[in-house]
């Protein structure tokens, strides 16, 4: 039986275990020169310079975010049903209130023609999510920002490195949250990262990160401890060095799978972008469930739903919500292997396998 390809790998080397033993070695374990040196690096490599802060997970970084620049109660934040929970529960637990918008069929980001359908009087932002790598539409986003007097913040936990004409995701609103999950383009083993548009907001996620102090005892205002430590930064230090070859294994994985599938939907890319793939998301047209059964029992080959329940059906927001290209969406997508330990041959073996299964159901 050949070996199981899984549809996500975390790759962790000798180069993180070496950091992580150094910093142990030095004795500073919390928050300390691994973090700063950290921020410094991300942000001159990933946010165009931008200043960056970095926190305990990628929630943490959307929920400092969104509190740093003034949200809460009374507030509406627009953002998209088809998503990791995470955002609408960032949203949420400001106090305001996340509105669920549908998504463009094609890059399953938000639909600008729905976002702004949603605005009401309370709308304060909008928080597009750069979904599988691929970034939203942020020339009409900004456009409808513009126009209507709103915020734009960015969830860009799953699109390290992506851009729009050159211009990095994370640097459009004011400020883009980064996840460092075990799973994402790289890791810190967890956290996360805000990038952030001006200093006045990094000071904020800063206070909100460390209970609110920027000097010791001195607590300026009511915060979490969310801080990162020097563990975490100092894997995340060597992951920033490996992610542009590790990006560019995962574009050429996918395109190596855009000219070979057959009888699956590939993946949309806008014109002028660059999209990271996070996820190799293709749609089924029928029978989803079985598709990916008949790829992991019959052909030993992983794959994700990302994701089967919009946000908006969730127990935990329970709304009634006509988003037909949400729905559609969560009963047809499916996410193939296309992580870097993804090789010649299990491009092949993928490919092989998606086509056979794709033909049987003919």
């Amino acid at each position: 039986m050949p070996t199981f390809i899984p549809a996500a790998k975390p790759l962790i080397g000798d180069d993180e275990r070496a950091a992580v033993d150094r910093v142990l070695a030095g004795g500073g374990i919390a928050q300390g020169p691994e973090v700063a040196a950290f921020e410094a690096e991300f942000g001159a490599q990933l946010a165009d310079g931008h200043t960056c802060v970095a926190v305990n997970s990628g929630t943490a970084g959307a929920h400092l975010g969104l509190l740093a620049c003034g949200v809460g109660p009374g507030m509406e934040v627009i953002v998209p049903s088809f998503t990791f929970a995470a955002t609408a529960n960032a949203v949420a637990l400001t106090g305001a209130t996340p509105v669920f918008a549908d998504i463009d069929p094609r890059t399953f980001c938000l639909d600008p023609a729905s976002v702004e359908a949603s605005i009401t009087e309370r709308t304060a932002a909008i928080m597009p999510v750069h979904l599988y790598g691929h970034p939203a539409d942020m020339a009409a986003l900004q456009a409808i920002a513009d126009k209507h007097g709103l915020r734009i913040f960015e969830d860009a936990a799953q699109a390290h490195g992506a851009a729009i004409g050159g211009k990095p995701v994370g640097t459009f609103g004011d400020f883009g949250m980064f996840s460092l999950y075990p799973t994402k383009n790289m890791t810190a083993g967890e956290g996360g990262m805000d990038s952030c548009a001006s200093e006045d907001i990094a000071r904020q996620i800063r206070l909100l990160r460390n209970q609110g102090m920027e000097k010791r005892y001195e607590n300026e205002v009511v915060g979490f401890n969310a801080r990162m430590t020097d563990i975490h930064a100092a894997i995340g230090r060597v992951q920033l060095t490996k992610l542009a070859g590790w990006t560019k294994q995962r574009q050429e994985t996918a395109a190596h799978f855009d000219a070979e599938l057959e009888g699956v939907t590939v993946p949309y890319v806008a014109d002028g972008v660059t999209h990271v793939y996070h996820q190799y998301t293709v749609e089924v047209a029928d029978d989803r469930d079985g598709f990916a059964a008949a790829l992991s029992d019959e052909h030993q080959i992983g794959t994700g739903v990302y994701y089967p329940i919009p946000n908006h059906r969730l127990p935990s927001f329970d709304l009634s919500l006509d988003l037909p290209n949400t729905e559609a969406a969560a009963q047809k997508v499916l996410s193939l292997p296309v992580h870097p330990s993804v090789g010649r041959e299990e491009r092949e073996r993928i490919v092989s396998a998606v086509n056979a299964v794709a033909k049987a159901g003919a």
